[in-house]
């Protein structure tokens, strides 16, 4: 009876030493996701620089890419296909981040996300929404746009013409 009374003790001991050490506040868990999805954008991100077609992996089947020119809104496949030249060359695009806002849903399988960029094209802005599912974070939608500073709107406006 003394030993099964020992064991009982050890199993329940155990039992409170595991659960008291998986058990985190709702700030720790949101800031571990956080890191996480850092991570995946950082690593998406790469991917492009190394032309690696994983890249293409990270994105939903029914993922949206918006470029910066205005007739950049593609599905994955068909970003896919626009993006297949620079793939081959062995090097993609580089973006590098300046700094990135991660936002997550209540229950932190969705996330949305703001980033400054240093791009070839110069700094530029992007926004994206990702969700956590069958065990990996994919994208559901990524707008790049450039950066322009405000003071040189008036140019870029001449640049871009009318859409009519």
């Amino acid at each position: 009876m003394k030993k099964l009374n020992l064991n009982f003790s050890l199993i329940i001991g155990l039992l409170f030493i595991i659960s008291f050490s998986l058990a985190q506040t709702p700030s720790e868990s949101d800031s571990l996701q956080k890191i996480a999805v850092n991570e995946f954008i950082e690593d998406w991100h790469n991917n492009a620089a190394k032309a690696d077609l994983a890249y293409f992996d990270k994105i939903s089947d029914n993922g949206i890419y918006i470029g910066t020119d205005a007739t950049e809104l593609w599905t994955k496949d068909e970003f896919v296909i626009w993006s297949e030249k620079y793939f081959e060359r062995g090097k993609a695009w580089t973006f590098t981040t300046i700094e990135r806002n991660i936002y997550l849903s209540d229950d932190t399988d969705l996330a949305w996300f703001d980033e400054l960029l240093n791009t070839g094209m110069g700094v530029c802005r992007a926004s994206g929404i990702i969700q956590y599912k069958d065990d990996k974070w994919e994208i559901l939608h990524y707008h790049l746009s450039l950066a322009v500073p405000n003071e040189s709107i008036e140019e870029v406006k001449k640049a871009i013409g009318s859409m009519d």
